[in-house]
């Protein structure tokens, strides 16, 4: 708890050990089908942060009673099939009346005690990696509000319905000292706790994070989630950001993310190798930046 890691952690036997989390949103398309598969990304997400494999999930719903009886079956679907791709397994859930649709997964997973991994063991020397491009609650509220092309739309659905799994697959694969993944705190926000829990610094390069082009081009205009606004606002006595760097990146990196990606540490010299392994992956992916000795703020921009 003191680190505020993305999971929680029981250890079994000397080999084996439950992961466990929870999350569930109000919706953030209006299809229902997807706004099943999204909310399922984002709960087995927290499990994969950690390096574990989700196998059991119970659904979280809360619907009006004026829902039609088929929007509530598309959501189950979408978040059913989702888990399934996951190979793990829906066994149950609870639903609840409520004024506001909202749907999610307790998930549980497994891992071996000696590979989990915390946000919380960053090491001076080590390489950041971020798996999912940002700017996903910006193009949210752009959706909201009607105003997102097509292709935006397609880019942010399939950025957050893609799983985790194969960017956790692949950081197992090489082995890693540290990670977290990015939604409702965002990029800075994440990281900040990652730097905390790690007693170090961290610095990234803004040139080298991805960001989707149009919610660069919302952040433009103003089209900005409350969220964003309280993230820095969270975070801004500990940290230092150029003033080269434009607004509608700073935007960016403090936007909230729903199912975002992966936030990795590793060593330097495993960094090719990991930035191999995620080569086929549907969504962009790059080095943003490096770990330092603590330094008088926990996160540098430049």
């Amino acid at each position: 708890m003191s680190t505020s890691d993305d999971a929680s952690v029981y250890k079994i036997t000397e080999e084996l050990a439950l992961v466990q989390t929870l999350d569930f949103f109000t919706p953030v398309v209006d299809d229902p089908y997807i706004y099943g598969q999204i909310a399922a990304a984002n709960s087995l997400s927290d499990v994969y942060a950690m390096g574990g494999e989700p196998k059991l999930a119970l659904n979280i719903t809360c619907f009006p009673l004026d829902l039609p009886k088929d929007v509530i079956k598309s959501i189950l679907q979408g978040g059913h099939d989702k888990v399934k791709e996951a190979n793990a397994l829906i066994i149950g859930g609870h639903t609840v009346e409520d004024k506001e649709p909202k749907y999610g997964l307790s998930v549980t997973g497994f891992i071996h005690p000696n590979d989990v991994v915390t946000n919380s063991n960053a090491k001076p020397g080590d390489v950041l990696i971020l798996t999912k491009p940002l700017g996903l609650g910006i193009l949210n509220t752009g959706i909201k509000a009607g105003i997102v092309s097509e292709d935006g739309y397609k880019t942010a659905v399939r950025t957050m319905s893609e799983l985790n799994k194969f960017s956790k697959d692949a950081m197992m694969k090489v082995g890693v000292n540290s990670c977290t993944d990015i939604t409702g705190f965002g990029l800075l926000g994440h990281a900040y706790e990652m730097a905390e829990g790690s007693n170090v610094t961290i610095k990234f390069h803004a040139d080298s994070i991805p960001i989707i082009e149009e919610a660069l081009s919302l952040a433009r205009m103003g089209i900005i989630p409350a969220g964003a606004y309280r993230n820095m606002e969270y975070i801004k006595n500990h940290v230092k950001i150029s003033e080269t760097i434009p607004q509608e990146i700073v935007d960016c990196i403090s936007d909230p993310q729903t199912s975002g990606g992966l936030l990795i540490s590793v060593e330097k010299n495993k960094s090719d190798i990991l930035l191999n392994e995620l080569k086929n992956s549907i969504t962009p992916y790059a080095l943003i930046g490096e770990v330092l000795e603590k330094q008088d703020c926990k996160i540098i921009v430049e």
